[in-house]
């Protein structure tokens, strides 16, 4: 099913340089596109926090996770995940990755052809191992990335032999991802998140902004080349990535 709107180059980053008049105290507000696939049309994106617990909410103008990538049977290398995003200004070590790493972001994800949450069993079926088609969560770093087209980003790649600086639950793959365990939250058009932020800076919190974004990323058959690449963008709550959202 092909549902690319926008290029993955146009996922270039200009956090904390929203006009003042791109502000909403109650979240992102998107309008409908018909152009679109309604699941991944974002009408509102918005992230509130209480103390070191943070809420991540997206609504869509049709169903959102509804729609999820077909199972190629290859396994790792070639698969795709689809996700709906919350890029954000916070420093990665707010969830213990390596300070100044990346641009920090919440992910719900869904990639059937492999696993990347040994510690859940998401499906309750006893096995750890199986769940990639079920809707998860993840922290990712990411950074712009030539080699993934002109301007695009792709999750931050671990060189060989380094030593990275990675959450607990890291999963040990090469790349700057986490695997909380934070149940995505599908509700008709929405989809919430609750996390916890306990590394984080209150202030720092507070001062946060973010964006919505709904894409497709690609595992390459190479660990470092680079490993995911952000491929397609399906929509922007902001419409230009200005991280224009104020955590309320």
């Amino acid at each position: 099913m092909k549902i690319l709107n926008t290029t993955a180059a146009a996922l270039i980053f200009v956090a904390g340089t929203a006009a003042a008049d791109d502000m909403h105290d109650h979240g992102i507000q998107s309008p409908t596109d018909a152009a679109k696939v309604a699941d991944f049309d974002i009408t509102a994106a918005k992230v509130s926090l209480n103390g070191r617990f943070a809420t991540f909410r997206m609504t869509a103008a049709g169903k959102a996770g509804n729609t999820t990538p077909e199972e190629t049977g290859n396994g790792v290398p070639g698969a795709t995940i689809w996700s709906y995003v919350w890029p954000t200004t916070l420093d990665p070590s707010a969830v213990g990755f390596g300070k100044g790493t990346g641009i920090l972001a919440l992910a719900a994800t869904n990639h059937p052809d492999f696993d990347d949450t040994p510690l859940f069993d998401e499906n309750i079926d006893g096995n750890t191992g199986n769940d990639g088609g079920q809707w998860h969560s993840h922290w990712v770093v990411l950074t712009p990335n030539e080699a993934c087209g002109p301007g695009a980003l792709a999750v931050r790649d671990v060189a060989e032999g380094a030593t990275p600086v990675m959450p607990a639950t890291w999963p040990g793959v090469p790349f700057y991802l986490d695997s909380p365990g934070f149940t995505p939250v599908f509700d008709g058009s929405e989809v919430t998140i609750n996390v916890v932020l306990a590394n984080a800076d209150i202030g720092a919190l507070k001062e946060a902004r973010y964006d919505g974004v709904t894409s497709a990323l690609r595992v390459d058959t190479d660990f470092h080349a680079p490993y995911v690449c952000v491929t397609d963008v399906f929509d922007v709550a902001s419409g230009n990535l200005s991280l224009p959202g104020k955590v309320e």
